[in-house]
């Protein structure tokens, strides 16, 4: 990406704007590094075998291409909208408000599961405090963080962050050693689990494809907190480039040493980080290993409750949820909207814990994909704002590089994904289920539109 020496513009809301770039950079990269690392990356090469690397760096490269698509934008429009607020100016209100509330509805629904995640790993090991009432301690005092102003968040999500980055850069050197054969009493594996590079074939890698992108969720969080940084341009593209790199070698890096180390069908892979640790002979690796697998449930809830507070915040500026929504408090934080958010999720905690497995799962499966649909909005939107300022003349702060052809790209490989996902039978139910909530979160778009054009009609005449 080029950086222009034009400003972008002020964000028009009344939030803060006290993020710090290293707040935004760490928010981007801890988003991403969470559970679906820690623990979820074993899934992947049980299906693939050491070829998940290759839907790793498919998936890798899908999400450099969004990220690069959103921070142009941002720079350029800095709203807590994100890409709620460009699909709207490029698609149109139903378009924007549909994007908006589908990514409210999928953060609210994992705040609840990250909240009883969370609580479940945290009582496997320290099995004092019942389960449902960790879960509401959580959620309690993540909604105290949240209140209490952006930069206290935006602090309390830097350290969440800084210690899932020291946690992967301790398990990358001791799997480095590993490798090559450094610790003492330990035989080393060396690379005998590449000989069998595909166990499954192609077969195992769309498979594992599929499993690959959900782990890459949540870094889109970076365009929605532009809104309140300093100098967006620059701390967006900052961010973005710090955080694409980052999360490559942080996740290629973890999964060779993975593959390497745990063949296919090794019981390690349920717990893949922990797996290679007792293969190291590190005593407490398990115990270590799901402390911070708490960490990273906490980060995640942490920033998603932020993020759905702010995506229904700027739905309320825009008219598309309740006025009541868009007020703030002294702190310049949206009160009524981080309770709503929250709020939710406090539902759907008690009801899965009144009805196990049965609330969550269903919730789950129906915003599953809502990430690659969110993926898809921002590269079509920013394919249609970038030509339309390219046609007119305005300059960006931001500027992605290769346009149309890498944007094209984008969409392309999102397009095999959505194929590769149809093609099996379980993803397939959780994409039908995605878009028929689209259908009906787009119809009553729709029909709010109709009504308020129909209202100022009327006031007109």
């Amino acid at each position: 990406m080029t950086t222009k020496s034009i400003a972008a513009p002020a964000p028009t809301s009344g939030l803060g704007h006290s993020l710090k770039p290293r707040q935004l950079t760490m928010m981007g990269l801890g988003s991403a590094i969470g559970a679906g690392l820690f623990l979820g990356s074993g899934a992947g090469v049980q299906a693939a075998g050491p070829a998940v690397l290759i839907s790793y760096l498919i998936a890798g490269t899908l999400i450099i291409l969004v990220m690069w698509a959103l921070g142009e934008m941002a720079a350029a429009n800095p709203n807590s909208g994100a890409f709620s607020v460009y699909a709207e100016k490029a698609m149109g209100k139903t378009a924007g408000g549909t994007i908006g509330w589908l990514w409210w509805l999928q953060l609210v629904v994992v705040i609840a599961a990250e909240a009883l995640g969370a609580a479940g790993l945290l009582f496997s090991v320290w099995p004092v405090i019942p389960v449902w009432i960790l879960a509401l301690v959580f959620m309690v005092v993540f909604t105290g963080i949240n209140l209490v102003g952006v930069r206290n968040f935006g602090e309390f999500e830097f350290w969440f962050a800084i210690l899932k980055v020291a946690a992967i850069v301790i398990f990358l050197l001791i799997g480095a050693a590993l490798l090559f054969g450094w610790l003492p009493n330990v035989p080393s594996p060396g690379l005998s689990a590449f000989g069998d590079f595909a166990p499954h074939g192609i077969g195992g890698m769309a498979a594992a494809l599929f499993v690959v992108i959900f782990a890459f969720g949540g870094t889109e969080i970076v365009s929605v907190a532009a809104a309140e940084t300093e100098n967006p341009a620059q701390s967006v593209g900052k961010a973005i480039r710090t955080v694409v790199w980052r999360i490559l070698v942080f996740y290629i890096g973890s999964v060779f040493v993975i593959a390497a180390v745990l063949p296919v069908g090794s019981d390690g892979l349920k717990s893949p980080f922990a797996g290679v640790l007792d293969i190291a002979g590190i005593p407490g690796a398990g115990t270590a290993i799901t402390l911070v697998a708490v960490v990273a449930l906490l980060s995640a809830l942490n920033a998603n409750l932020y993020g759905a507070s702010r995506m229904i915040f700027s739905l309320s500026e825009r008219g598309e949820a309740p006025r009541l929504l868009s007020k703030l408090s002294g702190a310049k934080v949206p009160v009524a909207a981080v309770g709503i958010s929250v709020a939710f999720g406090f539902v759907a905690t008690i009801l899965e814990l009144l009805f196990p497995e049965k609330i969550l799962p269903a919730l789950l499966n129906l915003v599953g994909s809502t990430c690659l649909v969110v993926w898809g909005t921002a590269l079509v939107s920013q394919f249609i704002l970038r030509r339309r300022a390219d046609r007119e003349g305005v300059e960006l702060p931001l500027r992605m590089k290769g346009f149309p052809y890498l944007t094209i790209v984008g969409l392309v490989l999102l397009g095999i994904i959505f194929v590769v996902g149809f093609a099996n039978p379980e993803s397939a139910g959780q994409l039908i289920g995605t878009f028929l909530l689209i259908l009906v979160i787009a119809a009553g778009c729709f029909l709010n539109a109709r009504a308020k054009a129909g209202k100022e009609t009327h006031r007109v005449g």
